[in-house]
């Protein structure tokens, strides 16, 4: 893992707010861990947000008696400042931070950061949240997070796994072009910071952690899950509004397909249609009846169609019509909400008919009515989606500026 070009290989930036009571046993036992098992060239940032209990004093006696340790002070509060003030004056070939009450298990760092000084990948993330994991946490929290990165991938369609743990490294270049995008100072930042790199073509690599809460932490989790849900919702708009130059951050630093994928035939976008459509129509089964006894018929058939419609037209834009990366990706989840929109009104108006001719009608008559409908939205959505939403022409587009070289532009 040593850099052949020399230098500083590794920065590791520690945000802290008020930590006197686990800063230097924390840091004291990082720099062990790095001196007798990290074979390339490394520094300890610690970068305080403002506190006012004893950390300033313990941070600077212990970058004054630890080689490789350094002191920043910020008077403004954020992990997300930290890390911009931090990673922003570097000039470590990969930069990295963790959680001051260090609940990973270090064994994780020489594999996290691996990927990023060999060159091949750009961000490198540990997750709690993969089958080999190892995680130590009350059934709350852990709730929390997995409902959080369940809704983070199913709303913003990424696919990292967990976006939250305080374990992640990013190649010093590829930080300098993501983070004058990133607006959230907060611990929304690296989320943001994901969430950017991933639209931008950058190969997000995950490793399995051993993770044990911190019983003491004092992270408002209400809060933190308000401003995440604000700061998604404001990506998103930033997206579709083209705020954030994808498609340029693609263009410079996206890892594009060695071979483009072709486009299926029609012959097998009907049958792999098909396939989406017979998993959404179970789906939308089951979510209907879960629904309709709190919700009414109704409330049951739209949520079952809201959900069911924003995984078909994921499934469709990749598995049936072969499109993958960035481009158009919120416009054309848009155009499939409009689809949803008709599709809801061919289902709810069959609902309110047997309705007016069976008000008493049975839960199993509706479905039966329902699927019926269903199958004609089904027809309809894929007419739509195949001439409207996901035509050809704009995956020759797409495929052909995936393959210009950096500067090139179509004539």
């Amino acid at each position: 893992m040593t850099p052949s070009y020399g230098g500083l290989a590794l920065e590791i930036v520690v945000p802290v707010y008020n930590e006197e009571a686990v800063l230097e046993r924390s840091i004291t036992r990082l720099a062990e861990y790095l001196t007798n098992d990290m074979p390339s060239t490394w520094k300890i940032t610690i970068a305080d947000n403002a506190s006012t209990d004893r950390t300033p004093m313990i941070a600077a006696r212990l970058s004054d008696h630890i080689p490789n340790v350094e002191y920043r002070r910020l008077e403004v509060k954020g992990r997300g400042y930290a890390l911009r003030d931090a990673w922003s004056t570097s000039d470590a070939k990969v930069l990295a931070y963790l959680d001051v009450d260090l609940s990973t298990d270090l064994a994780a760092l020489p594999p996290l950061v691996a990927p990023l000084l060999s060159g091949h990948s750009d961000i490198s993330i540990g997750t709690r949240l993969g089958q080999s994991s190892r995680v130590s946490r009350g059934p709350k929290r852990e709730f929390i997070s997995r409902s959080y990165n369940f809704l983070l991938r199913r709303t913003m369609q990424v696919r990292f796994s967990d976006a939250q743990c305080g374990f992640k490294a990013i190649r010093a270049d590829v930080a300098k072009r993501l983070l004058p995008h990133v607006e959230d100072n907060g611990w929304f930042f690296d989320t943001e910071l994901l969430i950017i790199a991933e639209r931008s073509g950058l190969r997000i690599h995950e490793i399995p952690v051993d993770w044990v809460d911190d019983p003491d932490s004092r992270v408002d989790i209400k809060q933190t899950a308000l401003d995440d849900l604000r700061g998604m919702v404001r990506v998103a708009g930033s997206l579709v509004n083209g705020v954030i130059p994808v498609q340029a951050l693609y263009a410079e630093l996206g890892r594009r397909p060695i071979v483009p994928r072709g486009r299926p035939s029609f012959f097998g976008q009907v049958l792999r249609f098909g396939l989406v459509g017979i998993a959404s129509t179970v789906a939308f089964a089951l979510l209907y009846l879960i629904l309709q006894g709190p919700f009414g018929s109704q409330e049951a058939n739209f949520l079952a169609l809201l959900l069911t419609a924003t995984g078909n037209t994921a499934a469709n834009r990749r598995f049936t019509f072969g499109i993958s990366g960035p481009e158009k990706l919120f416009t054309q989840q848009f155009q499939g909400f409009i689809v949803f929109l008709l599709a809801w009104t061919l289902t709810s108006s069959s609902l309110a008919m047997l309705h007016s001719m069976h008000a008493d009608a049975a839960p199993n008559l509706e479905l039966l009515v329902l699927t019926a409908a269903n199958v004609l939205a089904t027809l309809m959505r894929f007419v739509l989606l195949r001439v409207w939403v996901f035509r050809a022409q704009r995956v020759r587009n797409h495929t052909r500026r995936a393959l210009l070289p950096v500067g090139n532009t179509v004539r």
